[in-house]
């Protein structure tokens, strides 16, 4: 099969590698969308993890194969698969703290070499303990490139149900990339009021038909006063960080009131640094939070959310690529600009 390879150094070959063996338990996927995600980008570009490995996780395919044993999945299932499953019984699993458990850190989708997603492949291996707990099935009607979003979605409302916005709130989303609009999608239905920032002029009108009452461009309006004069001078409720830049956390500290709510969302490079005043988070009372990757709890929700249309992500897609094009989607998602969103490869697909 054809798989983008991940060489080293910023590097990404196409090659042809075997395709991934099942065992009992398991599932051979056949890959038909897979989403370009920031996290991947880290690792590749910043070498972050050794070479040779297949990246990509946010898949969805057929079944191919099953392995001895499997009875929930047939060939010609339409599924969605998530990489990562916890235990449910260690230490932070009992505190529902499922991205820090050691078999949630431990990647349970392959497409060769090192498990590391292997979307970016024509062909998945889905290992068992995936299989028993992170495999859905497609419903008729849903396209892959939408389905797809299951797995950011639910990451999204993992923090938004760590925030828990309510009517009357006012809460600022920096950051109107693919995630910052699916905050600002999640906000808005939770009845809160939604300012939107961003430097793309065509992501802060979709913020804005998606349910944004003010869009502002960072770099040209003052972020701190708009939250003020929707507030009585207050500051924003909640703060929802969804974009990595200098300064974009004390804007937010600046723009919030005290006993706000700010949550760390794009801050997940252990080189990226944050000064803060100490007193404007203690004397303040403001509540920094961190929220990283899916919850197992939050799964059906998540798909329902997707499936059922109730979030319009499929609006969020702006490219579709064959698989020997990857190179060029990881550049556009690097460098984002008018016209680039959300930026799926088709492993199927090769021109």
């Amino acid at each position: 099969m054809r798989a983008a390879v991940y060489t080293g150094h910023g590097l990404v070959d196409i090659q042809e590698i075997p395709i991934p063996v099942i065992g009992p338990g398991e599932l051979l996927i056949r890959v038909e969308a897979c989403g370009i995600c920031h996290t991947d980008l880290k690792k590749i570009e910043y070498d972050l993890l050794p070479a040779p490995r297949v990246y990509g996780h946010e898949t969805a395919g057929v079944v191919a194969a099953v392995g001895e044993g499997v009875t929930a999945f047939q060939p010609g299932d339409r599924v969605v698969a998530f990489h990562h499953i916890p235990c449910r019984d260690c230490f932070y699993c009992e505190r529902k703290l499922y991205a820090q458990c050691k078999i949630y850190k431990k990647v349970g989708i392959t497409a060769g070499f090192e498990p590391a997603g292997g979307g970016f492949s024509q062909y998945v291996r889905v290992m068992d303990w995936i299989v028993r707990d992170g495999v859905l099935k497609i419903p008729d009607g849903v396209s892959f490139e939408a389905a797809s979003f299951v797995e950011p979605v639910n990451t999204c409302h993992k923090a938004a149900v760590a925030m828990d916005p309510r009517p009357g709130d006012v809460v600022l989303i920096q950051g109107q990339g693919p995630i910052g609009l699916i905050f600002t999608m999640l906000v808005h239905r939770a009845g809160a009021t939604v300012i939107a920032t961003d430097t793309i002029p065509e992501r802060l009108a979709l913020a804005r038909r998606f349910g944004a009452a003010e869009v502002l461009d960072p770099r040209v309006s003052d972020v701190a006063a708009a939250c003020k004069s929707y507030t009585l001078g207050r500051g924003a409720d909640q703060i929802f960080v969804a974009a990595s830049a200098p300064g974009i956390v004390a804007e937010a500290v600046a723009a919030s009131r005290p006993g706000a709510k700010l949550l760390l969302f794009a801050q997940t490079s252990n080189t990226e640094r944050i000064e803060l005043s100490g007193a404007d988070i203690c004397k303040d009372e403001r509540s920094l939070i961190g929220v990283y990757s899916a919850s197992v709890d939050l799964q059906a929700e998540s798909a329902r959310l997707v499936f059922s249309g109730d979030l319009p992500v499929g609006e969020l897609v702006s490219h579709l690529l064959p698989l020997n094009e990857i190179r060029v989607g990881i550049d556009l998602a690097l460098h984002p600009d008018g016209k680039s969103l959300k930026i799926m490869v088709q492993p199927q697909r090769f021109s």
